[in-house]
């Protein structure tokens, strides 16, 4: 399952060769809440990767990761040249990406990509709001370029994990629901200027997971029919 991976990630890394990075030098208008918002999610995608790295071991798993790693560390690179376009900075930390970070390295790797899961399911939503709310073409583009690697991430990671029982479901619902609401909430004045209230985003982060079928038993049968 995971050369098909392997071939995915490489052929995707080709593709973005060829294109090459959206035009920087046209710039960016960003309302400042979604400014702040942008600087907080590019402080997310910034890890290095290595803890994860390290637990995936090698193999085709392995290597997959390590691919995985290189489109996240490039999400960063895209939004902090995005940052620089509208003439603003990155930041160095924020306390959520804090508390996600040693959540995900104090547990195993099963573990660490249930919660890796949940990132990337609140991802979907929010880089979607980014891409649709926007009116400033480079952040639509860069949004947008995101959100398609978002959109295999979430069926990458199902592919691993496979079916979860309960209680590590229970564990899961548990920890998403902390974490969408709080990002409902941290980001609430950046999401309104993008057209979604705090409860919206909550509720329709949560029709992706009915959607997606994440966390209902069946995982590694969604997984399957989203593999590339």
């Amino acid at each position: 399952m995971f050369t098909t991976w392997v071939e995915n990630f490489e052929a995707e890394a080709a593709r973005r060769k060829r294109v090459g990075d959206p035009d920087w030098a046209v710039g960016a208008r960003m309302h400042p809440d979604v400014v702040k918002s942008v600087q907080r999610f590019q402080v997310g995608e910034s890890g290095d990767g290595a803890n994860l790295i390290a637990k995936a071991g090698g193999g085709t798993y392995g290597a997959a990761v390590r691919l995985f790693v290189a489109e996240e560390q490039n999400h960063a690179r895209m939004l902090e040249h995005l940052l620089r376009a509208a003439g603003q900075p990155t930041i160095s930390s924020h306390w959520t990406d804090v508390v996600f970070v040693r959540l995900r390295r104090a547990l195993g790797l099963r573990l660490e990509l249930m919660v890796l899961l949940i990132a990337e399911t609140v991802a979907l939503r929010y880089y979607r709001a980014l891409r649709d709310g926007s009116r400033d073409p480079l952040t639509v583009e860069v949004a947008d370029r995101i959100l398609r690697d978002e959109e295999r991430h979430v069926p990458f990671h199902q592919a691993r994990l496979g079916r979860v029982r309960w209680p590590a479901r229970a564990f899961w619902w548990l920890l998403f629901a902390g974490a969408v609401v709080t990002v409902a909430h941290d980001h609430a004045p950046g999401l309104r200027q993008l057209g979604v209230g705090p409860w919206q985003f909550v509720v329709q982060t949560l029709e992706i997971v009915r959607l997606q079928g994440i966390m209902d038993g069946e995982a590694h049968r969604s997984a399957r029919t989203a593999a590339p």
